[in-house]
Parts: structure tokens; C-alpha cells; sequence
């Protein structure tokens, strides 16, 4: 069971924000390697859980994590963002918590082969299902120069962008680009020794760039948002895990659009819209790793955890 040694991601704090209860049905969205999920399985009796992922590895792993609670357990392979859809199925009409951890999961950035890393030399893929068609590589040696610079620049916040695009495109009318450390190499060449220099790797913002192109994230991310609150029953709680500024500046909009009551202008003397909140934030800045959980798991620091409630 060596391959469940990793530590999830701001779990006390996960299971406090879900205020689970014995009886309630919930929803893990990414399931991963389930170290969310087998907390909030532990704490129900007659209660439901439903585990989401994309990546059917994790699904197959989770069925001997997960083998003393399967009679309460519900596994589902999809993106997130179809939680509707996937409720619809089930023929539930709504929720009492769901979760939805968005970084990359530690099976897939262990697993030289996926192509997620830019350490281990591997083919460029980047797909969190494998059954979806686009792969990093199409990215990489098909889109036009403008496009890779566009998501480099926005998706990456990588300030070389510009240079970057430019020697991928003129590396690869000689031959196509096809495995991580080519890719490593080439955006390598394209920066200034300074930036070399800096403390995290040259090519991170890069390689999350076109992962999170491969996998439209933030789209997902948007689509989840606006598809789940909705199911959520009275009283029910939505957690959200975010590792990048990109990521939490959509969740944060997201609630804040929920959170919102009457929308009408300021100089209107009563409300014409009838609009109420949907939800209220349960914390108004997001919880943040302790310098313990960061300290012993290094990939918790950039998390932020937001969680509301439905109203």
C-alpha cells in the first residue's frame, strides 16, 4: 500500500468545511488517490458517496482503498464538470456536500510516463484522461505561434512567453517536438540567464500552461461552478482546493456571483430584481495550509481552500 503514503491536501480543514452527517449523500469530484474520500466515507453510516475522476487509474486504485465502505461508495468515471449530468444518472436531485480538490494528483505526477513532469523524459501528453484526444503533443508542434504565446502568457503567467512560442515554433519545422525534456530544452534556450537562475524550474509555468490547455481547466472549473451549486440541497456545503492564482480567481468569482443578493443599480429605491443569495461564504478569505502540513508536504503550499453554503 506504499503507493497511499501521499498526504491529502488540507484534510482536516476539507472535513471540517463538508460538516458532514451520517446519513448525507456527497460527492468527491477528484477523486485522486482518495485520501479525501476515505475520511469523508469513514464518517457515514447510511449516508452516500459518489467519487468522480477522469483518470480511470485512480478509479481502479480506489476499489482497494475504498474495499470496506464500497457498500456505501459510488464510483464514477468523468470530468467534474459533468456533476450534473452524473447526479441526473443516479437519479439524485441533489447533495448534502461535495468536494473538488484541483491539482494535478500525485499518481499523475509521479508517473514519469504521463507526461505531466518536466524531470523524467517521457512522451508529451499531459491528458488526465486518457481516453480524451488532445494531447501536449498536438499543442506543442500544431498550434500557431500566437496561440502558444496567448496561453504560455496567461495560463502560465510566464513573462518569457513571447520567446518561448517563438523557438518552439522554429525548433519544430525541423522535426516535431515529442518528448518532456525536448520541450525542457528548447524552452531552456529561449530564456535569459537571469530567469535561469531563479529558484523554481525554468520550464514549471510552461508545462502547467499547456496541461492546463490539454485539459481545459478553467473552463471545467467554471462549467463545475455553475453546475453545482444548484444541487446542492438546504444547508449543503461546496469545498474547493485551488494550487494557482489562476484557478482561485475563478472559484472566488464563481461564489461571489452565488453570494450575491439584489443586483439592481445602487440608485434604485426598492429591488426589481428579486434576486437572493444562493449561498453564503462559510469563510471569507480561503483557509490556508499550517506551516506544519507545508513543511511536511511541500505541494500544500500553494493551496487555498474557499467552502460555502447553500442557503
Amino acid at each position: 500500500m506504499s503507493e497511499f503514503t501521499h498526504r491529502p491536501v488540507l484534510l482536516q480543514e476539507c472535513v471540517e468545511a463538508l460538516n458532514i452527517r451520517p446519513e448525507g449523500v456527497y460527492l468527491d469530484g477528484t477523486l485522486g488517490r482518495a485520501g479525501h474520500s476515505e475520511q469523508i466515507v469513514k464518517r457515514l453510516t447510511t449516508g452516500r458517496l459518489i467519487c468522480v475522476d477522469r483518470d480511470q487509474t485512480a478509479l481502479d486504485a480506489a476499489r482497494e482503498r475504498l474495499a470496506p465502505w464500497m457498500d456505501r461508495t459510488t464510483l464514477v468515471h468523468s470530468n467534474f464538470d459533468q456533476v450534473d449530468a452524473i447526479l441526473d444518472k443516479l437519479s439524485l436531485s441533489g447533495v448534502d456536500g461535495m468536494l473538488f480538490d484541483l491539482g494535478v494528483s500525485s499518481p499523475q505526477l509521479d508517473d514519469g510516463s504521463r507526461g505531466f513532469s518536466y524531470m523524467a523524459d517521457a512522451p508529451l501528453d499531459m491528458r488526465m484522461d486518457r481516453e480524451e484526444g488532445l494531447t501536449a503533443a498536438d499543442i506543442v508542434n500544431r498550434w500557431p505561434q500566437e496561440e502558444l504565446r496567448r496561453i504560455i502568457s496567461q495560463y502560465g503567467e510566464e513573462r518569457c512567453a513571447p520567446q518561448i512560442a517563438g523557438a518552439i515554433v522554429r525548433r519544430r519545422r525541423d522535426k516535431p517536438v515529442s518528448t518532456t525534456l525536448e520541450l525542457v530544452e528548447i524552452i531552456k534556450s529561449a530564456m535569459p540567464a537571469k530567469a535561469l537562475r531563479e529558484k523554481q524550474h525554468p520550464a514549471k509555468r510552461t508545462f502547467q500552461a499547456i496541461r492546463i490547455a490539454v485539459n481545459d481547466e478553467l473552463a471545467s472549473v467554471e462549467r463545475m461552478l455553475q453546475r453545482a451549486v444548484p444541487r446542492l440541497n438546504q444547508g449543503g456545503r461546496l469545498a474547493v482546493i485551488t494550487f494557482h492564482s489562476l484557478e482561485d480567481r475563478v472559484v472566488k468569482t464563481g461564489l461571489a456571483g452565488f453570494a450575491r443578493g439584489c443586483t439592481c443599480p445602487p440608485d434604485f429605491p426598492v429591488c426589481v430584481c428579486g434576486k437572493t443569495p444562493d449561498i453564503r461564504l462559510v469563510n471569507k478569505k480561503p483557509i490556508l495550509p499550517s506551516q506544519r502540513e507545508v513543511e511536511e508536504n511541500p505541494r500544500a503550499r500553494s493551496a487555498k481552500l474557499r467552502a460555502a453554503e447553500k442557503l
